[in-house]
């Protein structure tokens, strides 16, 4: 496949990396949701009980507060990231679809592509927003990053929106993914090969 088909090695793992942390994220989501409010404090935590890596705090937290913590972390170091692919997508020309894509398929591709760019600044943007609005604010990392503004109506409104964007993209990954599949399984063709690194 020539090299002009395929995307930029940056496109490449601004892609796959973006895509892991989606899922990660989702993973955290559901894991952190079901956390106990009351719970005692750690100055430590291995992440997930994996035995993978213990990571130490500064001050003592509950699990709960820990993984919110981390959630809201993460959140925004990928809205940095998607910042940058999009920055990336619009300096950078993507490869034409393949010639043997028909129209609807072509129409199909760029809707969701679009929809998915769209979609990936409304999950992270509704979840910062969110968080603003409650009375702890955002830490990057222990950081400090924005005060808390203490609106509980507000803040539910944003987590009602984050919860509703977080179904909706899953869905339209479902949807990309499964177009992968077919091109992969069915057509047979290199729609696959242009999202690789080789």
């Amino acid at each position: 496949m020539d090299s002009a088909s395929r995307y930029t090695k940056t496109a490449v793992v601004l892609h796959w990396l973006i895509a892991f942390c989606i899922f990660g994220m989702f993973a955290l989501g559901w894991y952190m949701a079901d956390l106990p409010k009351e719970a005692p404090k750690q100055m430590a935590y291995d992440i997930f009980n994996w035995g993978i890596y213990t990571w130490q705090l500064a001050a003592e937290a509950t699990p709960r507060t820990f993984y919110f913590n981390l959630h809201k972390s993460l959140g925004v170091t990928i809205m940095a990231l998607i910042t940058l692919r999009i920055v990336w997508r619009i300096t950078h020309r993507p490869p034409p679809l393949l010639k043997t894509y028909k129209e609807w398929e072509q129409k199909l591709a760029h809707g969701t592509h679009h929809l998915l760019y769209l979609l990936m600044i409304a999950l992270p943007v509704s979840g910062i927003i969110m968080a603003t609005y409650s009375k702890y604010g955002i830490k990057w990392f222990g950081k400090p990053l924005v005060q808390g503004l203490d609106n509980n109506p507000m803040r539910e409104i944003f987590k009602e929106a984050h919860e509703v964007i977080g179904i909706v993209i899953l869905v339209v990954i479902g949807l990309h993914i499964l177009g992968a599949i077919k091109h992969k399984m069915i057509d047979k063709d290199d729609t696959l090969k242009r999202m690789s690194m080789h």
